[in-house]
């Protein structure tokens, strides 16, 4: 087995790569949170085994390999000291992506223009009025799940779910949606809307908030 390389000299090694990718002297924010993102990365990549960096390299996206970077074993190691809510916030990451990938994934303000034939302003007044859901992504925007959309317009009885859970935020109605739920058989009420048992996907939302998904 290959001796391992002294600390300081690792230290080095990923000092000089901060280097060549972030300009010297660079002391704007962009700057320094790119010097300290790298190194974090860095060091990361040099205390995962083998089989932690091949999980991480199969994730569809660049995000992706990240965020399973930081959930293996020594990204929890590297974290919790210094962060001991680390572990339930990468949780609560990875429950959001889930989320937003399923049933499709999501659509942008003009794609749901362009589905609906209105403007842009009409998609997002309606969003505001409660009869579609959206979430805030922070500076990506606003995103529409995609499975509240079908051929010719919105799932039916999508409209009526919402109003009912209008007290609720849009993340929670998102989570309610792709749950199972007992009032819907143990299905989701998405799967309900689709199999058009409005009944019960209504009876599950008056229900939401008096007891937990099952």
């Amino acid at each position: 087995m290959a001796a391992t390389a002294p600390r300081h000299s690792r230290d080095e090694e990923i000092e000089q790569t901060v280097r060549s990718l972030v300009r010297p002297g660079d002391a704007s924010v962009r700057g320094v949170f790119a010097r300290r993102a790298l190194r974090a990365v860095a060091r990361l990549s040099q205390q995962m085994g083998e089989a932690s960096l091949r999980e991480a390299v199969s994730a569809p996206s660049d995000y992706g390999v990240l965020l399973t970077a930081l959930e293996s074993e020594p990204g929890m190691a590297a974290l919790i000291p210094e962060d001991p809510l680390a572990e339930a916030r990468l949780r609560g990451i990875e429950a959001r992506k889930r989320l937003l990938e399923a049933g499709g994934g999501t659509l942008r303000a003009q794609q749901v223009a362009s589905l609906l034939n209105i403007s842009r302003q009409a998609a997002y007044k309606r969003y505001r009025a409660g009869r579609l859901l959206a979430v805030d992504c922070g500076r990506h925007g606003f995103v529409f799940p995609a499975w509240q959309f079908v051929p010719g317009g919105v799932l039916p009885g999508l409209e009526e779910v919402l109003a009912t859970l209008a007290d609720f935020d849009p993340w929670m109605k998102l989570a309610f949606f792709l749950e199972a739920n007992a009032a819907t058989g143990r299905k989701t009420p998405l799967e309900a809307l689709q199999r058009g048992k409005l009944k019960d996907a209504l009876r599950a939302a008056s229900l939401h908030g008096e007891q937990g998904p099952v």
